[in-house]
């Protein structure tokens, strides 16, 4: 199976047709996808000026596309290296509190409720923006947009099994992503409004 850098590759390389740099940069998202495989294709898409099912995309918007990501994941890459290197120093001073972290390979880092409803701004600075609210308190907002209103929802099951990859929590109404409870300073409970 090929890794993200593997997949990039494939994308930039020119001897390539464009239908196979299109489906390279559509299998990076395999790999990291920070709203979701679908809300961060459409977000490339629409940024870039890429028809979602254009197999032989303009090979100049495919590379600007993998650009963005790129930038996005060097952010959260960062973000999890000093992450991890702190709950290390933690540990072995005996500090073992649960503690939040999103990641991993393919895991969506700011789900989106809704796909066509995305934060404003290329995927790097969001992400540079939720980094700065996961090093700082829980407040009361949305960590992404500031945004106050968070709706409580159930967000349906999607994927290929039923309730393989469900996720509900509160939903900002300014950038629509699922807000991580523990990213709040009073997290709603189920049920509430």
């Amino acid at each position: 199976m090929a890794g993200f850098r593997s997949l990039a590759y494939q994308v930039r390389d020119a001897r390539n047709d464009r239908a196979l740099r299109r489906h390279s940069l559509r299998r990076c998202l395999e790999r990291f996808a920070p709203y979701g495989h679908r809300a961060t294709w459409w977000h490339l898409c629409d940024r870039h000026g890429i028809a979602p099912e254009d197999r032989g995309a303009d090979p100049l918007r495919l590379v600007a596309a993998l650009e963005e990501l790129e930038d996005a994941r060097s952010v959260w890459l960062a973000y999890e290296r000093q992450f991890a290197e702190r709950r290390r120093r933690e540990k072995h001073h005996g500090l073992r509190r649960p503690e939040w972290a999103w990641g991993g390979s393919g895991d969506a880092v700011v789900r989106c409720a809704d796909p066509g409803v995305r934060p404003e701004g290329t995927l790097g600075e969001v992400l540079r923006r939720l980094v700065r609210a996961l090093e700082s308190a829980p407040g009361t907002a949305c960590p992404v947009c500031g945004d106050e209103e968070l709706r409580w929802s159930a967000v349906p099951a999607v994927g290929a099994w039923e309730g393989a990859w469900a996720w509900d929590g509160p939903v900002c109404a300014g950038c629509g992503i699922v807000v991580p409870r523990p990213a709040l300073a009073d997290a709603p409970t189920a049920g509430a409004a």
